[in-house]
């Protein structure tokens, strides 16, 4: 592929395809607020439950304070992920889905 087709990375000679510098940016828009919806729930939901009270199937959790907040965290953070996922897939363009990024066209044969 000629350079002139790709960008140059930060700090080097090595050259990327501006589709994966673009992939990049729209995970971190997804990433990043899902983080930080993660800790607000997260925030939210232990001040008002404490951990050792929380029973699964009539008994109580098998993990420590610490583990059910870190359970906790991680499934926040996933369904804050999809949720942000969702709204970057809906706020994409249809010319941006249907493109075959190695040709650079329509998909369309």
């Amino acid at each position: 592929m000629p350079r002139r087709h790709l960008l140059p990375k930060a700090g080097g000679d090595r050259y990327e395809h501006p589709g994966t510098a673009m992939l990049k940016q729209k995970l971190m828009w997804t990433v990043w607020p899902a983080f930080l919806g993660a800790c607000a729930l997260e925030l939210l939901v232990f001040a008002l439950i404490d951990p050792q009270d929380i029973h699964l199937g009539g008994r109580a959790l098998p993990l420590s304070r610490q583990g059910v907040y870190t359970a906790a965290f991680f499934v926040f953070w996933g369904i804050c992920m999809a949720s942000s996922g969702l709204t970057a897939l809906l706020g994409t363009s249809s010319a941006e889905i249907n493109a075959n990024p190695r040709v650079g066209g329509d998909a369309r044969p």
